[in-house]
């Protein structure tokens, strides 16, 4: 980096800093706040948790009937979130205590070890309380946070993209996906056809009951969490902890991950938590999740069970994305680029990982 480029970045960075404290300044002068806690992932023998402190700013549930006003306030609200700083949390899971302290942006990040043997559904609840609310002697502030803890029935698990792969955003357009994401909400935007069916068989697994664990990882920003979990339980996707990001920027770069570092990294932490279990990655050819794949298969030769691209680009595209497959064959796990997601059902039948797709929830 030029040391020109290199001063330009350190400056926005102070800029931004300036700008976090007015607004830091403005936002403890009162108004309710809320624990925002991030699904967690974990084994046995330790739960990882996060999530934020942020300002209430009454996002409202989705409404299908809500004008396209209502929908751009609210996620105008969301991006416009307005986080506490230096203020900690308190979290209780089986008589096991820990505090954690909100960082710059408000996020903090909580690691348990129980103290004995966990309950056998897949999720565990940890208890959240804010210990140090902006307002004395106003109700506490307190939340549940969900941990995944994969029972020993899991055969696999699945990591899947989230944009133009379950949630049709049109990434590759910039006009359409900035209208999408403004102006409709997670009861009116639109998955993609028999993805949920599919997501389901997999959770399912031979049998119905293998409880396999689905993870989404996406370069999407944390600020549209609760938009996603909504979306995915309004169109039956599977519940799985979401690896999102911090846009933002550190001092000797603009963006804090690349697109591709953000997911290698995320990755890499679920199939280093979960070293027994082979993968399904599911993604889409609009952006770099062949490549991104790809790279995974040779960091963890023989854990990738399939690799599922959906086609959304063009030929031209289609033609590179089949010379990544050709290289992840060559490394022995399988990619096909598909056109939907009833293709990809079916290979995954023929490999065994499915039994059948399960009819829709009612």
């Amino acid at each position: 980096m030029s040391d020109f480029r290199r001063r330009l970045t350190r400056a926005s960075v102070g800029a931004e800093a300036l700008f976090e404290r007015v607004r830091r300044r403005r936002r403890h002068q009162g108004g309710p706040v809320q624990i925002v806690p991030y699904r967690g992932l974990g084994t046995a023998d330790e739960l990882f948790l996060s999530g934020r402190v942020i300002e209430d700013r009454g996002v409202l549930p989705a409404d299908e009937a809500a004008t396209r006003w209502a929908n751009f306030r609210d996620n105008w609200r969301r991006f416009g979130s307005r986080e506490l700083a230096a203020v900690r949390v308190a979290a209780e899971f089986a008589g096991v205590r820990n505090v954690a302290t909100t960082d710059e942006e408000g996020y903090f990040r909580l690691r348990f070890q129980p103290a004995g043997p966990l309950d056998a559904a897949p999720w565990q609840i940890v208890r959240l309380e804010l210990l140090d609310p902006p307002i004395p002697d106003e109700a506490p502030v307190r939340a549940a946070a969900e941990v995944l803890t994969p029972p020993a029935s899991a055969r696999f698990g699945v990591i899947s993209d989230i944009d133009d792969t379950i949630l049709q955003t049109y990434a590759t357009d910039l006009l359409k996906m900035t209208a999408l994401t403004l102006f409709r909400n997670a009861r009116t935007r639109l998955p993609f056809e028999g993805v949920a069916d599919l997501y389901r068989a997999l959770e399912a697994g031979i049998g119905g009951s293998e409880h396999n664990p689905l993870f989404y990882v996406s370069s999407s920003p944390w600020n549209l969490y609760d938009f996603l979990v909504e979306f995915m339980a309004h169109n039956g996707l599977p519940a799985g902890p979401l690896f999102l990001t911090d846009y933002g920027f550190e001092r000797d770069r603009f963006f804090k991950q690349s697109h591709a570092e953000h997911k290698l990294a995320s990755i890499e932490q679920i199939m280093n938590t979960y070293a027994r279990l082979p993968f399904v990655l599911s993604g889409d050819s609009g952006q770099h999740d062949p490549e991104i794949y790809l790279e995974v298969a040779r960091r963890f030769p023989g854990r990738v069970a399939a690799i599922y691209i959906r086609h959304v680009s063009d030929e031209r595209r289609a033609r590179a994305v089949r010379a990544v497959a050709a290289a992840a064959r060559e490394l022995g796990a399988e990619m096909l680029l598909v056109p939907d997601s009833a293709a990809a059902a079916a290979d995954a039948l023929a490999r065994g990982l499915i039994e059948a797709l399960p009819a829709p929830p009612t």
